[in-house]
């Protein structure tokens, strides 16, 4: 796989966050959902799109004259890719450090901190 496929730009996670919940979606409704946060011009909006589709991170479906673009690449691998590289670069490999300061700037729900708890019996039990 291409080695930039798991390097997004800010923009093109932009327009994966949308898809990713959405499902697959003409450029104008990614556009439309783009300019709900900031002003993003269609032809734009368009241009990140096809350069996504020719990295191989979008496919791209033709229904008339109407694309219809979808991921390539799951948001699970994406998020683990960008975990992987936030770790090393940023904490040293420390996982611990990372969820510490997660943890201490964001407010998690009850049902976060279940989960956490969860994970980290699951990975005591395998130690």
């Amino acid at each position: 796989m291409n080695k930039k496929l798991h390097k997004p730009t800010e923009s093109e996670l932009e327009v994966l966050a949308i898809l990713w919940k959405n499902g697959p979606s003409t450029v104008r409704l990614v556009n439309d959902k783009l300019n709900q946060k900031r002003e993003v011009g269609y032809t734009t909006t368009l241009k990140i799109m096809q350069i996504m589709n020719e990295k191989g991170i979008l496919t791209r479906e033709s229904e008339g004259r109407t694309h219809v673009y979808q991921p390539k690449i799951s948001q699970e691998e994406i998020q683990g890719k960008l975990v992987d590289r936030l770790l090393e670069t940023a904490f040293g490999g420390s996982a611990s450090n990372l969820v510490m300061q997660a943890l201490g700037n964001h407010k998690s729900s009850k049902e976060e901190l279940e989960k956490i708890k969860d994970l980290i019996k699951k990975l005591e039990d395998k130690s």
